[in-house]
Protein backbone atom coordinates (compact mmCIF):
# COMPACT_ATOMS: atom_id res chain seq x y z
CA UNK A 1 0.00 0.00 0.00
CA UNK A 2 2.69 2.11 1.12
CA UNK A 3 4.43 1.65 -2.62
CA UNK A 4 1.43 2.63 -4.16
CA UNK A 5 0.97 5.98 -2.20
CA UNK A 6 4.66 6.49 -3.01
CA UNK A 7 4.65 6.50 -6.62
CA UNK A 8 1.06 8.62 -7.18
CA UNK A 9 3.41 11.14 -4.96
CA UNK A 10 6.25 11.55 -7.09
CA UNK A 11 6.14 14.13 -9.45
CA UNK A 12 6.03 13.48 -13.14
CA UNK A 13 9.81 13.82 -14.58
CA UNK A 14 10.46 15.84 -17.71
CA UNK A 15 10.68 14.25 -20.74
CA UNK A 16 15.07 15.35 -21.56
CA UNK A 17 15.08 14.87 -25.32
CA UNK A 18 18.38 13.77 -26.64
CA UNK A 19 20.41 14.82 -30.06
CA UNK A 20 18.80 12.27 -31.99
CA UNK A 21 15.27 13.52 -30.94
CA UNK A 22 16.05 17.06 -31.73
CA UNK A 23 17.43 15.88 -34.71
CA UNK A 24 13.97 13.68 -35.78
CA UNK A 25 12.14 16.67 -34.55
CA UNK A 26 13.69 18.84 -36.62
CA UNK A 27 13.44 16.22 -40.03
CA UNK A 28 9.54 16.32 -39.31
CA UNK A 29 9.53 20.09 -39.36
CA UNK A 30 11.46 20.17 -42.85
CA UNK A 31 9.86 17.67 -44.17
CA UNK A 32 6.47 19.31 -43.37
CA UNK A 33 7.74 22.96 -45.22
CA UNK A 34 9.22 21.35 -48.36
CA UNK A 35 5.58 19.39 -48.51
CA UNK A 36 4.36 22.75 -48.41
CA UNK A 37 6.40 24.04 -51.11
CA UNK A 38 6.17 21.43 -53.40
CA UNK A 39 1.94 21.55 -52.93
CA UNK A 40 2.19 25.44 -53.79
CA UNK A 41 4.77 24.74 -56.51
CA UNK A 42 2.54 22.36 -58.06
CA UNK A 43 -0.35 24.82 -57.93
CA UNK A 44 1.81 27.40 -59.64
CA UNK A 45 3.39 25.08 -62.09
CA UNK A 46 -0.30 24.04 -63.11
CA UNK A 47 -1.18 28.10 -63.22
CA UNK A 48 1.48 29.11 -65.87
CA UNK A 49 -0.17 32.05 -67.92
CA UNK A 50 -1.12 33.66 -64.00
CA UNK A 51 2.62 33.17 -63.04
CA UNK A 52 4.24 34.44 -66.43
CA UNK A 53 1.75 36.58 -68.39
CA UNK A 54 0.63 38.34 -65.27
CA UNK A 55 3.41 38.26 -63.00
CA UNK A 56 6.75 37.14 -64.13
CA UNK A 57 6.85 38.89 -67.55
CA UNK A 58 4.41 41.96 -66.57
CA UNK A 59 7.04 44.50 -65.83
CA UNK A 60 8.54 44.63 -68.98
CA UNK A 61 5.18 45.70 -70.82
CA UNK A 62 4.35 49.39 -71.14
CA UNK A 63 0.79 48.35 -70.08
CA UNK A 64 2.18 47.83 -66.17
CA UNK A 65 0.15 49.82 -63.81
CA UNK A 66 3.39 50.36 -62.14
CA UNK A 67 5.05 51.62 -65.51
CA UNK A 68 1.67 53.54 -66.31
CA UNK A 69 1.90 55.31 -62.52
CA UNK A 70 5.32 56.43 -63.39
CA UNK A 71 4.48 57.82 -66.51
CA UNK A 72 1.29 59.67 -65.18
CA UNK A 73 4.11 61.45 -62.48
CA UNK A 74 6.50 61.62 -65.23
CA UNK A 75 4.41 63.95 -67.28
CA UNK A 76 3.12 65.91 -64.12
CA UNK A 77 6.76 66.43 -63.08
CA UNK A 78 8.08 66.97 -66.18
CA UNK A 79 10.48 64.40 -65.97
CA UNK A 80 10.86 61.88 -69.23
CA UNK A 81 13.13 59.46 -67.65
CA UNK A 82 10.03 58.09 -65.07
CA UNK A 83 7.55 57.59 -68.14
CA UNK A 84 7.95 53.88 -69.42
CA UNK A 85 5.99 54.47 -72.74
CA UNK A 86 7.56 52.47 -75.51
CA UNK A 87 8.88 49.48 -73.42
CA UNK A 88 9.07 46.33 -75.72
CA UNK A 89 11.67 43.89 -74.55
CA UNK A 90 12.48 40.74 -76.82
CA UNK A 91 12.85 38.04 -74.60
CA UNK A 92 14.37 34.89 -76.13
CA UNK A 93 14.95 31.57 -75.13
CA UNK A 94 18.28 30.13 -76.55
CA UNK A 95 18.18 26.39 -75.28
CA UNK A 96 16.04 23.10 -75.92
CA UNK A 97 14.97 22.80 -72.54
CA UNK A 98 14.93 26.45 -71.49
CA UNK A 99 11.45 27.55 -71.15
CA UNK A 100 10.66 23.75 -69.14
CA UNK A 101 13.04 24.61 -66.70
CA UNK A 102 12.29 28.04 -65.92
CA UNK A 103 9.03 27.21 -65.98
CA UNK A 104 9.95 24.46 -63.00
CA UNK A 105 12.22 27.14 -61.43
CA UNK A 106 9.30 29.57 -61.17
CA UNK A 107 7.25 27.27 -59.85
CA UNK A 108 9.47 26.44 -56.85
CA UNK A 109 10.60 30.07 -56.47
CA UNK A 110 6.74 30.68 -55.79
CA UNK A 111 6.07 27.86 -53.72
CA UNK A 112 8.29 29.04 -51.71
CA UNK A 113 6.96 32.50 -51.28
CA UNK A 114 3.82 31.29 -51.09
CA UNK A 115 4.82 28.94 -48.27
CA UNK A 116 7.04 31.26 -46.45
CA UNK A 117 4.75 32.31 -43.70
CA UNK A 118 4.25 28.49 -43.06
CA UNK A 119 8.08 27.90 -43.12
CA UNK A 120 8.84 30.43 -40.37
CA UNK A 121 5.92 29.01 -38.25
CA UNK A 122 7.73 25.39 -38.46
CA UNK A 123 10.87 26.91 -37.18
CA UNK A 124 9.36 28.76 -34.49
CA UNK A 125 6.97 25.38 -33.28
CA UNK A 126 10.90 23.79 -33.57
CA UNK A 127 12.71 26.22 -31.19
CA UNK A 128 9.66 27.46 -29.42
CA UNK A 129 10.02 24.40 -26.25
CA UNK A 130 13.59 25.66 -25.65
CA UNK A 131 11.90 29.20 -24.68
CA UNK A 132 10.77 31.14 -21.51
CA UNK A 133 7.43 32.02 -21.04
CA UNK A 134 7.87 35.70 -21.95
CA UNK A 135 10.33 34.77 -25.23
CA UNK A 136 7.17 32.59 -26.67
CA UNK A 137 5.09 35.51 -26.32
CA UNK A 138 7.17 37.32 -28.32
CA UNK A 139 8.72 35.46 -30.92
CA UNK A 140 4.91 34.60 -31.89
CA UNK A 141 4.83 38.23 -32.31
CA UNK A 142 7.92 37.94 -34.32
CA UNK A 143 7.05 35.19 -37.33
CA UNK A 144 4.11 37.24 -37.67
CA UNK A 145 6.26 40.59 -38.34
CA UNK A 146 9.12 38.53 -40.35
CA UNK A 147 6.37 37.32 -43.08
CA UNK A 148 4.86 40.86 -43.21
CA UNK A 149 8.10 42.81 -43.43
CA UNK A 150 8.95 39.90 -46.20
CA UNK A 151 6.03 39.92 -48.22
CA UNK A 152 6.59 43.95 -48.20
CA UNK A 153 9.92 43.74 -49.76
CA UNK A 154 9.05 41.42 -51.99
CA UNK A 155 5.86 43.22 -53.23
CA UNK A 156 7.90 46.52 -52.95
CA UNK A 157 10.68 45.37 -54.69
CA UNK A 158 8.47 43.74 -57.84
CA UNK A 159 5.92 46.63 -58.42
CA UNK A 160 8.75 49.34 -57.77
CA UNK A 161 12.55 48.57 -58.09
CA UNK A 162 11.90 45.71 -60.85
CA UNK A 163 10.34 47.82 -63.52
CA UNK A 164 13.20 49.78 -62.87
CA UNK A 165 15.68 47.91 -63.18
CA UNK A 166 14.17 46.64 -66.27
CA UNK A 167 13.71 49.38 -67.42
CA UNK A 168 17.27 50.84 -66.86
CA UNK A 169 19.55 47.74 -67.95
CA UNK A 170 16.79 46.27 -70.37
CA UNK A 171 17.02 49.95 -72.63
CA UNK A 172 20.93 51.02 -71.93
CA UNK A 173 22.54 50.82 -75.63
CA UNK A 174 26.23 51.29 -75.61
CA UNK A 175 25.38 51.96 -79.30
CA UNK A 176 22.89 51.96 -81.60
CA UNK A 177 23.89 49.51 -83.82
CA UNK A 178 23.77 47.28 -80.92
CA UNK A 179 20.09 45.58 -80.29
CA UNK A 180 18.79 44.29 -76.71
CA UNK A 181 18.08 40.81 -77.26
CA UNK A 182 17.42 39.47 -74.13
CA UNK A 183 17.83 35.43 -72.55
CA UNK A 184 15.42 34.40 -70.95
CA UNK A 185 17.23 32.76 -68.51
CA UNK A 186 18.98 36.37 -67.54
CA UNK A 187 15.20 37.95 -67.31
CA UNK A 188 14.29 35.63 -65.13
CA UNK A 189 17.30 35.65 -63.09
CA UNK A 190 17.35 39.55 -62.88
CA UNK A 191 13.90 39.61 -61.58
CA UNK A 192 14.23 37.00 -59.03
CA UNK A 193 17.54 38.30 -57.82
CA UNK A 194 15.80 41.48 -57.38
CA UNK A 195 12.84 40.62 -55.50
CA UNK A 196 14.58 37.97 -53.45
CA UNK A 197 17.66 40.52 -51.91
CA UNK A 198 15.15 42.91 -50.66
CA UNK A 199 12.30 40.63 -49.51
CA UNK A 200 15.69 39.90 -47.85
CA UNK A 201 16.75 43.16 -46.82
CA UNK A 202 13.45 44.32 -45.66
CA UNK A 203 14.35 41.49 -42.84
CA UNK A 204 16.52 44.33 -41.31
CA UNK A 205 14.47 44.88 -38.42
CA UNK A 206 14.10 41.12 -37.61
CA UNK A 207 17.84 40.48 -37.55
CA UNK A 208 18.80 44.14 -35.72
CA UNK A 209 16.50 42.37 -33.07
CA UNK A 210 18.31 38.99 -32.63
CA UNK A 211 21.68 41.08 -32.74
CA UNK A 212 21.17 43.29 -30.25
CA UNK A 213 19.49 40.29 -28.17
CA UNK A 214 22.94 38.33 -28.09
CA UNK A 215 25.40 41.92 -27.87
CA UNK A 216 26.41 41.90 -31.14
CA UNK A 217 24.51 45.20 -31.57
CA UNK A 218 23.70 48.32 -29.59
CA UNK A 219 21.28 51.10 -30.73
CA UNK A 220 24.43 53.77 -30.22
CA UNK A 221 26.53 51.44 -32.79
CA UNK A 222 23.49 52.11 -35.22
CA UNK A 223 22.96 55.84 -34.57
CA UNK A 224 26.71 56.29 -34.98
CA UNK A 225 26.70 54.84 -38.12
CA UNK A 226 23.86 56.51 -39.39
CA UNK A 227 25.52 58.46 -42.38
CA UNK A 228 27.55 55.69 -43.68
CA UNK A 229 24.71 53.38 -44.10
CA UNK A 230 22.88 56.00 -45.94
CA UNK A 231 25.25 56.85 -48.44
CA UNK A 232 25.32 52.60 -48.95
CA UNK A 233 21.59 53.07 -49.28
CA UNK A 234 21.94 55.69 -51.84
CA UNK A 235 24.69 54.07 -53.89
CA UNK A 236 22.54 51.14 -53.70
CA UNK A 237 19.61 52.97 -55.39
CA UNK A 238 21.72 54.81 -57.83
CA UNK A 239 22.69 50.95 -59.19
CA UNK A 240 19.05 49.61 -59.73
CA UNK A 241 17.31 52.98 -60.74
CA UNK A 242 17.27 54.98 -63.80
CA UNK A 243 19.72 58.17 -63.35
CA UNK A 244 17.35 60.62 -62.10
CA UNK A 245 16.96 62.03 -58.88
CA UNK A 246 13.15 61.47 -57.95
CA UNK A 247 13.46 57.89 -58.76
CA UNK A 248 16.40 56.98 -56.73
CA UNK A 249 14.51 58.99 -53.75
CA UNK A 250 11.51 57.04 -54.51
CA UNK A 251 13.31 53.89 -53.53
CA UNK A 252 16.12 55.03 -51.06
CA UNK A 253 13.22 56.42 -48.90
CA UNK A 254 11.42 53.18 -47.63
CA UNK A 255 15.10 51.85 -46.99
CA UNK A 256 15.95 54.66 -44.79
CA UNK A 257 12.70 54.51 -42.92
CA UNK A 258 13.49 50.69 -42.19
CA UNK A 259 16.50 51.30 -40.86
CA UNK A 260 15.35 54.04 -38.10
CA UNK A 261 13.08 51.80 -37.66
CA UNK A 262 15.61 49.05 -36.75
CA UNK A 263 17.33 51.50 -34.78
CA UNK A 264 14.00 51.89 -32.39
CA UNK A 265 13.65 48.23 -32.56
CA UNK A 266 17.71 48.14 -31.41
CA UNK A 267 16.85 50.35 -28.44
CA UNK A 268 13.92 48.57 -27.33
CA UNK A 269 15.35 45.35 -26.92
CA UNK A 270 18.59 46.92 -25.47
CA UNK A 271 16.62 48.45 -22.84
CA UNK A 272 14.73 45.36 -22.02
CA UNK A 273 17.45 43.25 -22.07
CA UNK A 274 20.11 45.04 -20.19
CA UNK A 275 19.44 47.66 -18.65
CA UNK A 276 16.61 46.60 -16.43
CA UNK A 277 18.97 43.84 -15.50
CA UNK A 278 21.51 46.02 -14.37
Amino acid sequence: MEEVNTKKEKPEEEKVMTFWDHLDELRTHIVRSLIAIVVLAIIAFLNRQIIFDYIILAPSSSDFITNRALCWVGRHLSLDALCISDLKLKIINIKMSGQFLTHMYISIVAGFILAFPYILWEIWRFVQPAMHENEKQYSRGGVFISTLLFLFGVLFSFFLIVPLTINFLGTYQVSEEVANQISLGSYISTVVSVTFAVGVVFELPILVYFLTKIGVLTPDFLKKNRKYMFVILLILSAIITPPDMFSQVLVVVPLIILYEFSIKVSKRVYKRTYENVS
